[in-house]
């Protein structure tokens, strides 16, 4: 005896309602990729968009801010690779964030995109929120986990990646694809 997975599908009406249950579940990250995308955005053009924060020194500069969190650091040689150049970091990490957030909001190499949401606020987390007690009132280690579930499934609905993974997949017929893009 022969088993395989059907792959027949039914309009809403006739399976008691599964079809919005299974694209409820096949939207439900959009909401969060949305939040992630345009909040990393809007970060790295208020970074760049800001005077006082792409300077060596000063209040409001990354420099400034590097300081001020060195000692109190997980990761204190991770502040003074910064502090080598502060400009060039804040750079950097403006750009870092724009890329970050349109590739997810998008849904381009959404993966990689994500992988450098989660190091970026990995890397925040343990210099710049780490001294927050209780840990929790940091900000940047709940980003860390809003980033993981994009590194594991990356855009699976209304992304370039998707068009990308379905061209391919009528392209090659359908042979080959687990459906795990």
């Amino acid at each position: 005896m022969t088993h395989s997975m059907r792959t027949d599908t039914y309009p809403p009406q006739l399976d008691g309602g599964r079809g919005r249950r299974d694209a409820a579940a096949r939207y439900a990250l959009l909401p969060l990729r949305i939040f992630l995308g345009v909040t990393f955005v809007y970060a790295g053009l208020d970074k760049l968009t800001d005077p006082a924060f792409l300077k060596a020194d000063g209040a409001g500069s990354i420099g400034e801010t590097m300081r001020a969190v060195r000692d109190s650091s997980a990761v204190p040689a991770l502040v003074d690779l910064a502090l080598k150049s502060p400009v060039g970091f804040g750079y950097a990490m403006a750009f870092g964030e724009l890329a970050v957030g349109l590739g997810v909001l998008f849904g381009v190499l959404t993966r990689l995109a994500a992988l450098g949401g989660a190091l970026i606020s990995l890397s925040l987390w343990l210099t710049v929120s780490w001294a927050s007690d209780p840990y929790y009132l940091g900000n940047d280690l709940p980003y860390l986990m809003a980033w993981l579930p994009f590194v594991l499934a990356g855009a699976p609905v209304l992304s370039v990646d998707a068009a990308w993974r379905s061209r391919r997949r009528h392209r090659t017929g359908g042979l080959g694809q687990s459906g795990l893009g």
